[in-house]
């Protein structure tokens, strides 16, 4: 709709530019009528200026229309490079990003921390080298699909009504060409910036980002970048407010093994392995259920409670059939997903864990060493990982800034309820704020028929161009120069 309401905007403009031409020539021919020559020049030079403005804006409306269908056209070829696990076609990727940094003169390479898995590092130099650096990041994968519950194939980029349908315009290929498409405008408007601009886009985010984001933030590369702020992903957002996130719940998976005498299936006794995981499974669910409580009663958001979600059960004797229906199993297991937020007490869920979800009393072998992922949601100076968003952080400032001068809105900041490779950059020390500039879109990441309406991509560009303006254009120096006074 607001690509329409901009269309008859631009339509409007140009029917205003020949009704004042219509005008112009009408009082010109009666100048003439009148022999008041005078004012027939007059009237003529008028004309003139006034043609040379319309024909300015018409050549503007129908380059912006130009400018934005490109803008769409780069975004889907993007969409249509298949980067889904488990083979993703990164060099593909990396060959579309490096080919868009040439056309923009950024300086480009392409680094293999682990072979086969590309890092694309683009730079667009600044003025003042021994400012921090900006660094926008972005990762080239995505998660699998299932083609057939898909109203149009997943890796087509189809646009139906508005709205592009592929797997990673939400997470997060928009975020990825939406610096470039900022920097784009940046350089066309003869914007220079003062510091550094960098742009990673990581592989593996989404499965763990070890071999990406993780050996990119502790490599000589990422030191010598010299980095003052991190920009990452986020989510959408169901109203106009934009959502931005300080922080991150980290992931805990969790494996529980029980284990009992085997017997028969018809034979009641105590102490059976799958009566022992139940037990344990039924405190989890209590656990779950008072955290969520607080979530569906407004007391909490999402990303404040420690969430505990069951993704396995394991059991039972296989046979050739499926199983062994008269023989109680001897072992029992399931796993959990357990994300826990910086602002809660590790060591308390830890003795919950040992204590009460798998004591060794009901015969549970859990150890805190069983954990398939177990991230601290600590950094490496004992610090709960979170970014400031108060006046203390001069990067939050401009963030804020520069949103409402690009008329955008701002939700609260959050926690971010999952994991995102900014994990890896706070655990350095550094301010990373995740942000996706999604308005008014259903929140569709990971699941089928994923989609980002073509007007939302565009007014995220010119956000990002807002948000990059005033990153790198700040100098610190003059506010350091003052409190030194």
């Amino acid at each position: 709709m607001n690509r329409v309401l901009k269309l008859l905007n631009q339509v409007d403009h140009i029917l205003f530019g020949v009704k004042g031409i219509l005008g112009v020539c009408k009082l010109v021919d009666m100048m003439i009528r009148k022999r008041d020559f005078d004012q027939y020049l007059y009237s003529a030079l008028v004309l003139v200026v006034f043609l040379n403005h319309i024909d300015k804006t018409v050549t503007s409306s129908v380059s912006n229309v130009v400018d934005d269908e490109e803008s769409i056209s780069r975004f889907q070829h993007y969409l249509k490079i298949n980067t889904a696990h488990p083979n993703p076609k990164y060099y593909e990727a990396a060959d579309f990003i490096i080919s868009q940094a040439k056309s923009l003169s950024l300086e480009s390479q392409s680094i293999e921390f682990v072979q086969g898995k590309p890092l694309v590092l683009l730079k667009w130099p600044g003025k003042d080298s021994t400012l921090q650096s900006i660094l926008l990041n972005s990762h080239t994968d995505v998660v699998p699909v299932e083609d057939t519950k898909w109203v149009h194939p997943p890796f087509d980029a189809r646009v139906q009504n508005g709205n592009v349908y592929a797997r990673g315009s939400q997470d997060m290929k928009c975020v990825g060409l939406q610096y470039l498409e900022a920097i784009r405008k940046l350089k066309h408007s003869g914007f220079k910036p003062l510091r550094d601009v960098y742009l990673s886009f990581v592989p593996d985010e989404e499965i763990g980002g070890h071999d990406g984001a993780a050996k990119f933030a502790n490599s000589e590369v990422f030191d010598k970048m010299n980095v003052g702020i991190v920009l990452d992903e986020g989510l959408p957002s169901i109203n106009d407010k934009y959502r931005v996130f300080y922080a991150e719940r980290s992931p805990w998976w969790l494996l529980i093994k029980s284990t009992g005498a085997p017997g028969h299936g018809a034979k009641l006794y105590d102490n059976t392995a799958l009566e022992n995981l139940f037990k344990s499974i039924e405190s989890i669910r209590r656990f779950r259920g008072a955290q969520f409580d607080l979530v569906k009663a407004g007391l909490m958001a999402e990303g404040e409670v420690v969430s505990v979600n069951m993704v396995a059960l394991k059991a039972g004797t296989p046979s050739p059939t499926g199983f062994v229906m008269n023989l109680q199993p001897s072992e029992a297991e399931a796993a959990f997903d357990i994300r826990v937020p910086p602002t809660a007490d590790q060591a308390s869920l830890e003795r919950r864990i040992a204590e009460e979800w798998a004591p060794t009393s009901r015969n549970m072998t859990f150890e805190l060493g069983q954990f398939k992922q177990k991230v601290s949601a600590y950094d490496k100076f004992g610090q709960p990982v979170l970014t400031a968003t108060d006046e203390s952080n001069h990067w939050w400032s401009l963030l804020e800034g520069a949103i409402t001068e690009a008329n955008g809105k701002l939700e609260n900041p959050e926690i971010f309820p999952a994991s995102t490779d900014a994990r890896y950059f706070r655990d350095r020390g550094l301010p990373a704020i995740g942000f996706s500039p999604m308005a008014n879109t259903p929140i569709l990441l990971h699941d089928h028929n994923e989609f980002l309406n073509k007007d939302e991509y565009l007014r995220g560009i010119e956000i990002y161009e807002s948000i990059i303006k005033a990153y790198a254009s700040f100098d610190d120096t003059k506010d350091s120069s003052k409190d030194e006074l």
